[in-house]
């Protein structure tokens, strides 16, 4: 048998509460679903990956459901007895018997690089071909929908020196009073603080492109995704006209997506997720072809916890330009976590770790806490007194 083949994988859904709701135009999220993967090899060596999404399948096409299920039942059975120091020959053989399923496979290759590092005494930025930061600018999410709220908060972040990018989810409602708010907020703000919006498509193209107008006209830096991810063509005519830069996120569903993106011209951004890609190695195959094409880098998120964000922090640490930074501050929404130490925010960046794999450890009281499933968990005879479901 292989020294590092693969033994067992497991998958378990653990829910976290968040700081307030988190308003997008499609979805509004009272907490957050984690879908943690713990990939356990015949030497001894454990790997840890996670795999979220926002918003079930308000978002997109796997929910944390249906990605623990693939995995245990489709993933798995291909994978068990592989070499799970040959990340390529693992990623590859998933990729010609499974369609789709980029969450998941991003969970999965995230654990098998945090398994690798570890063995090789790597951080998994060195696996993807070495850092060239040790941290990155994080913007923040300015999501309450009240003005004076929203700038009360980001008055708050630059005092504190946490953030000072700040991003508007706009889209759900009447479109000149999301204009007026976004104006207001820039307005209060000044230079102190770079201020874009994402629409998450919920814009026609005509009312996009009088609002791209307005938007850029005052000193909005970004606009996100304004029309839907069909409308490619509507994209190349936005893109051209717009005064601000016109960034595609949903358009990006695979490497292939970015390919015809660029070839076309519908974006002058790209945001960057390692879950809508197939995992960190895919995403770095996205930003090479932005790169090529001239195209500006965003590190985007699916607001994962820890495990997730360091996983795309520690990809995002090796591309060159980074011009647009990252919005890597899921943990930061959580007013819980499974990791023993918290990611560390302070100067306006994300700071990495240059140990092994990750650099993180799981909590394993907590984790047992928060698992949807724990009472499967916890000993028959002893389920009111057991710590993991105690209350």
């Amino acid at each position: 048998m292989l020294a590092a083949a693969i033994k067992s994988i497991e998958t378990i859904i653990v829910d976290l509460p968040t700081i307030r709701p988190h308003k997008l135009a499609m979805h509004t999220m009272q907490n957050q679903t984690l879908v943690i993967i713990r990939v356990r090899c015949e030497d001894g060596i454990e790997g840890i990956g996670e795999a979220t999404t926002i918003g079930g399948l308000a978002y997109g096409n796997e929910s944390p459901d249906s990605i623990k299920t693939n995995i245990d039942q489709h993933f798995t059975p291909l994978l068990l007895g592989q070499d799970g120091s040959n990340i390529n020959a693992a990623m590859l053989r998933l990729e010609r018997s499974i369609r789709g399923n980029t969450f998941a496979k991003s969970g999965i290759e995230t654990a098998l690089l945090d398994a690798q590092g570890k063995r090789l005494g790597l951080a998994v930025s060195e696996l993807l071909g070495g850092r060239v930061r040790d941290s990155l600018p994080v913007a923040w999410t300015l999501a309450s929908g009240d003005t004076a709220r929203d700038i009360a908060e980001a008055e708050q972040m630059l005092d504190l020196r946490r953030h000072r990018i700040f991003k508007l989810k706009i889209g759900a409602g009447d479109v000149d009073r999301d204009l007026a708010h976004v104006i207001a907020i820039k307005k209060a703000l000044g230079e102190r603080a770079s201020v874009r919006v994402d629409v998450n498509q919920a814009w026609d193209e005509a009312v996009a492109l009088r609002a791209c107008r307005i938007l850029g006209g005052n000193g909005i830096d970004l606009i996100e995704q304004p029309i839907s991810r069909n409308n490619r063509s509507g994209m190349v005519r936005l893109n051209a006209m717009s005064p601000a830069p016109i960034m595609a996120d949903e358009s990006i569903e695979c490497v292939e997506d970015a390919f015809n993106l660029a070839r076309e011209g519908a974006a002058s951004v790209f945001a960057l997720k390692i879950a809508k890609n197939g995992g960190p190695r895919a995403v770095l195959r996205t930003a090479a072809i932005a790169e090529a094409a001239g195209i500006g880098l965003y590190g985007g998120t699916m607001l994962e916890g820890g495990i997730g964000t360091l996983a795309s922090a520690h990809a995002f640490l090796t591309l060159n330009k980074l011009s647009w930074d990252t919005e890597l501050f899921g943990p930061l929404l959580l007013t819980e976590d499974i990791l023993r130490e918290p990611l560390e925010y302070r100067d306006f960046h994300l700071h990495v770790s240059s140990a092994p794999g990750l650099g993180l450890n799981l909590d394993e009281e907590r984790l047992a806490f928060f698992r949807r499933d724990k009472s499967l968990h916890c000993p028959p005879f002893s389920l009111r007194s057991c710590a993991c479901c105690s209350t």
